[in-house]
């Protein structure tokens, strides 16, 4: 479970689908029984001390009017299409539950930055961007060989990466039901790799939990 400052207060926690009731029974062992409220984005828990944890729906997944319904529907397997661009690098893959049967990672070099200057930094900067176009074209060629195939199965779409050279990426008109798929959330991730790629998986189906509590104890 990982867990980062929230802005406005509190925190955010990313939970493991299979931990979710765990989870919820320890926040009513530290702060009293919630009552619970259906919200847009899944289920607001409010305790009698005044503490509240948002409970957000993973993608793929329906809103769920109670946490019984909420909790099965989470960790039900889902196909989620996974799209990870950064740089000169693209990974892709559909997720079936914790599974990924589909997978691809591709990488193209792309400069760095120099602390040059004149008309040698002009021209580095322009094979550069040439270099970054033409990854971001082979990631484009690999969701269409890849993913588009499987759209119509797929529950949602989770993007990870440099949001920039994601949004270009769907940004292809040949990759609309994709983006149409598209979760909101942006998965924090170095530059892709198999092994990133398959951590992917584990971040994407999380549930994401906002806590705010009365108090200074910590936020677990």
């Amino acid at each position: 479970m990982s867990s980062r400052p929230a802005a406005g207060g509190g925190r955010w926690v990313e939970v493991d689908p299979a931990r979710i009731e765990r989870w919820v029974a320890g926040f009513t062992g530290r702060h009293g029984p919630p009552t619970t409220t259906a919200q847009e984005y899944g289920l607001l828990l409010s305790a009698p001390d005044g503490a509240t944890a948002e409970l957000h729906t993973p993608p793929g997944a329906p809103v769920a009017p109670d946490l019984d319904t909420f909790v099965a529907e989470a960790v039900a397997p889902r196909r989620i299409g996974l799209l990870l661009a950064r740089k000169g690098a693209v990974a892709v893959g559909v997720a079936e539950g914790e599974r990924l049967p589909v997978h691809k990672v591709d990488t193209r070099y792309v400069q760095g930055r120099t602390a040059a200057g004149g008309w040698s930094q002009q021209r580095f900067a322009r094979r550069r961007d040439n270099q970054a176009k033409a990854a971001l074209a082979d990631a484009v060629d690999l969701a269409v060989r890849l993913l588009l195939p499987q759209a119509e199965r797929l529950d949602a779409v989770v993007a990870g990466g440099d949001r920039r050279a994601v949004d270009t990426v769907l940004a292809d008109r040949r990759l609309a039901p994709l983006a149409a798929l598209r979760a909101d959330r942006l998965l924090d991730v170095p530059e892709p790799r198999h092994a990133v790629l398959v951590a992917a998986v584990t971040a994407a189906r999380a549930v994401h939990i906002l806590i705010r509590e009365t108090d200074s104890r910590p936020a677990t």
